[in-house]
């Protein structure tokens, strides 16, 4: 069951860049006991004045409290900082960014040395953390046990979303959503270079773009259907045959505006490949499978 003590919960941090520190003062906030480390103390000087224990050392860090928050800069950083500490019996939650790969062998890593490990995906930028208006939330995938017991304490900074035993699908979640993210911001980008050269004010075009984007979304729910059950025609609005068609017109209004097509012509190239391949009928979803090596 998850934790519900009259005391909270008390925990090691190490890393203290921008995620860090807005975590670090979350906790601290929330009464949260926490010990820090960072590899430049001078970071934590500030957190020190705030009722946080600064580390001399990763290993005096993570002998303080069973516990253990790793936000660093990346896999290798870890290594750095957790090689010749003793991890048996810890709970190590690693927030570092890192691959899907990598996650499953740092967590293999950390069961090898005795710790339950947790793998964590911060969807989220430091402004976001401490403020559940701001929707921020944290993918955690690893240990069902370690993330029931904790839950309440990982949910302190940031929301929590476990998403399975596999210590990778954490990492996973985050990049294919950060995926689409860089998706959304290219289209946009392409739009906003159309109408740079032109006399309309870039204000106007933003709230309609947003509309835009939004009343589009959806459409990722139907993609899903359509994996799931195979049937690439199911529900379709839009078909291939009839989108394929349509891109010139884009290609050549860009030409017109002295627009680079970088940011499109690589998807248009995969909808003429999978119409020259598939159905003409079924949707964009049939791109997906070209993508799969």
């Amino acid at each position: 069951m998850t934790q519900h003590s009259a005391r909270p919960t008390s925990l090691t941090l190490l890393g203290l860049g921008a995620m860090g520190t807005a975590l670090a003062r979350t906790w601290l906030a929330a009464d949260h006991p926490l010990t820090v480390w960072n590899r430049t103390p001078t970071r934590a000087a500030a957190l020190a004045a705030e009722g946080a224990e600064v580390a001399d050392s990763a290993a005096e860090a993570v002998a303080a409290n069973s516990l253990i928050v790793v936000c660093l800069l990346d896999d290798a950083s870890v290594q750095e900082a957790l090689t010749g500490t003793d991890l048996t019996g810890k709970d190590l939650v690693n927030l570092t960014t890192s691959t899907p790969a990598q996650a499953r062998a740092r967590a293999e890593w950390a069961r090898e040395r005795g710790a339950r490990c947790l793998d964590g995906g911060i969807m989220a930028v430091p402004p976001m953390v401490g403020v559940p208006e701001a929707g921020g939330y944290v993918f955690y995938s690893g240990s069902p046990e370690l993330f029931e017991q904790h839950a309440e304490t990982l949910g302190v900074p940031l929301g929590t979303r476990y998403v399975g035993r596999d210590a990778g699908f954490a990492a996973l979640y985050d990049v294919a959503l950060l995926s689409a993210m860089y998706g959304m911001l290219a289209g946009a980008a392409h739009a906003f270079a159309l109408i740079r050269k032109e006399d309309i004010d870039p204000a106007s075009l933003a709230p309609l773009l947003a509309e835009w984007l939004t009343a589009m979304a959806p459409s990722v729910h139907r993609t899903a259907d359509q994996l799931r059950s195979g049937d690439y025609t199911k529900g379709v609005v839009s078909t291939l045959a009839m989108q394929v068609a349509g891109t010139p017109t884009f290609l050549h209004t860009a030409g017109q505006q002295g627009v680079s097509p970088e940011l499109l012509s690589p998807y248009f190239a995969l909808m003429r490949r999978r119409l020259a391949d598939g159905d003409g009928a079924e949707d964009l979803t049939g791109v997906i499978d070209l993508l799969v090596r």
